[in-house]
């Protein structure tokens, strides 16, 4: 298990996903994260994010563990994703103790992947605007879990249901999205998103017989609905 002494070590430190849960201390919340599109820490979401997504259901598109766009994830079984399950939850609790934050922490799994909320309080903190302190939060965590198993992992972190909230908001969005572009037959660009919320409108847009895309740079990408032919 991830001990206090290094969930302080990973918070006191310069990176801006460490800086996030900082906020109670006065230290600046984390204005974007990057996607996982680029090299590096921020591709470590679960979607290729092109419109195609290398991990077919994953809502998420913000691993921890850099990979490339193409690549899909091993299989895993049960006492692997519990074990993810367990190494997320006690790093998760420490960061709360070193930001003195109160929650609940439940453990789930869905499918292929792990789930870790924090519940039972109200912990704006640790969401942010539109979500971003949240996306480096479980960047923070997938690279605890990754630094014990020696394994990519897929686990989602959510807080206070933010995620399964906001997944009906942008469901509704994408849904809105094209069929507008089925009526004026011009190609819509959404405002910029994070990698999970660009993955539901992708869903959403499939699901509707259209085709979407991404465009742009990290803060600024955004999804692309364009008409049939």
């Amino acid at each position: 298990m991830v001990s206090q002494a290094d969930n302080a070590g990973t918070v006191a430190s310069g990176d801006a996903a460490g800086q996030a849960l900082a906020g109670e201390s006065g230290a600046p919340e984390v204005s974007a994260v990057g996607g996982p599109e680029d090299q590096g820490p921020e591709d470590l979401d679960l979607v290729a994010d092109d419109g195609a997504d290398g991990d077919g259901e994953d809502e998420d598109s913000e691993d921890s563990v850099p990979r490339g766009a193409d690549e899909t994830p091993a299989e895993v079984d049960l006492a692997d994703l519990e074990q993810e399950s367990e190494i997320a939850a006690d790093y998760v609790e420490g960061l709360l103790d070193v930001a003195d934050l109160d929650g609940d922490i439940d453990m789930d799994v869905e499918g292929d992947r792990a789930l870790v909320s924090v519940v039972g309080a109200t912990l704006q903190e640790l969401i942010g605007p539109h979500g971003e302190v949240l996306e480096a939060l479980q960047e923070l965590t997938r690279l605890a879990v990754h630094r014990q198993t020696g394994a990519r992992t897929r686990i989602m972190l959510d807080v206070g249901g933010y995620r399964a909230r906001r997944r009906v908001e942008l469901t509704e969005l994408g849904q809105d999205a094209a069929e507008e572009v089925k009526t004026s037959g011009v190609p819509r660009r959404l405002d910029a998103m994070t990698p999970f919320e660009r993955k539901v409108v992708h869903d959403a847009v499939a699901a509707a017989g259209l085709r979407s895309e991404s465009e742009g740079e990290e803060p600024n990408r955004r999804v692309v609905v364009f008409p049939v032919g």
